[in-house]
């Protein structure tokens, strides 16, 4: 299965309210679901793309130059990255601000839906990673938290 056709699957389940989908055509297998955050997560069986699996392995390891105690915030999906709800709105957060569990941190657009993107933690924000209206591939670490 290609790009397109995985994204026209997650486009189906959003227009259709569905929190789960599975596709199994010619051998290969993927199964589509709706996490905590009701954005989506996309998990194929190794026989499908082995080098794309290892690469999200790969990317999901802790880097051995993040600071210790420090949590990064990763991208969940695919999509433009924007700071602030629109262009002439302020950003949600800034370098230096605290941040609530649950407080929205950006906004990822994906196949013209608009993503709020809220914190898991309740910390101090170190770094933020992306620029604006960016486009990231999951697992792409936005933020640098400091949890408090």
């Amino acid at each position: 299965m290609n790009l397109k056709e995985i994204k026209e699957i997650i486009k189906l389940m959003n227009e259709n309210d569905l929190s789960q989908v599975e596709v199994e055509r010619e051998g290969s297998k993927i199964k589509i679901s709706k996490g905590p955050t009701d954005a989506p997560v996309v998990v194929s069986s190794p026989s499908v793309a082995p080098v794309a699996a290892a690469q999200l392995i790969a990317s999901a390891a802790p880097e051995a130059s993040l600071a210790a105690g420090l949590k990064e915030i990763k991208t969940p999906m695919v999509g433009t990255f924007y700071r602030s709800p629109s262009p002439d709105a302020p950003p949600f957060v800034e370098v230096g601000q605290v941040v609530e569990v649950g407080q929205v941190l950006c906004i990822l657009e994906a196949m013209k839906l608009m993503n709020e993107i809220k914190s898991d933690v309740r910390g101090k924000i170190v770094e933020i990673k992306v620029e604006n209206a960016e486009p990231v591939e999951f697992g792409t670490v936005m933020f640098l938290v400091e949890p408090v």
